[in-house]
């Protein structure tokens, strides 16, 4: 079974920046694609960003490219979500989801965190 724990998410400026992590447990990673998605009060679930566990290959939502960056720290067994220059449309919950087939970045993806929420005042 895979354990996922966000963190880091909070309130902020317009124009600002957080870091959400997202710390996994309880298998082996390495073909794996970690995501981070989403939802906004009203709307659906949406992608955000990916990246593969092993290699250099990442995905993100055209909304989010050029301001956002994910990562990951393979010791750490941890993934991360940079955000840059927020935005009040950016406010939502964010989630962080592990596709264990690795072969979609958008879906497949079997688990999931409990999410936190990230505010971007304006």
């Amino acid at each position: 079974q895979v354990q996922l724990v966000e963190s880091g998410g909070g309130l902020v400026q317009a124009g600002g920046s957080l870091r959400l992590s997202c710390a996994a447990s309880g298998r082996t990673f390495s073909s794996y694609v970690m995501g981070w998605f989403r939802q906004a009060p009203g709307k659906e679930r949406a992608f955000v960003a990916a990246i593969r566990w092993s290699g250099a290959n990442t995905y993100y939502a055209d909304s989010v490219k050029g301001r956002f960056t994910i990562s990951r720290d393979n010791a750490k067994n941890t993934v991360y979500l940079q955000m840059n220059s927020l935005k009040p449309e950016d406010t939502a919950v964010y989630y962080c989801a592990a596709n264990p087939s690795g072969t979609s970045w958008r879906r497949g993806y079997d688990y999931w965190g409990q999410g936190t929420q990230v505010t971007v005042s304006s």
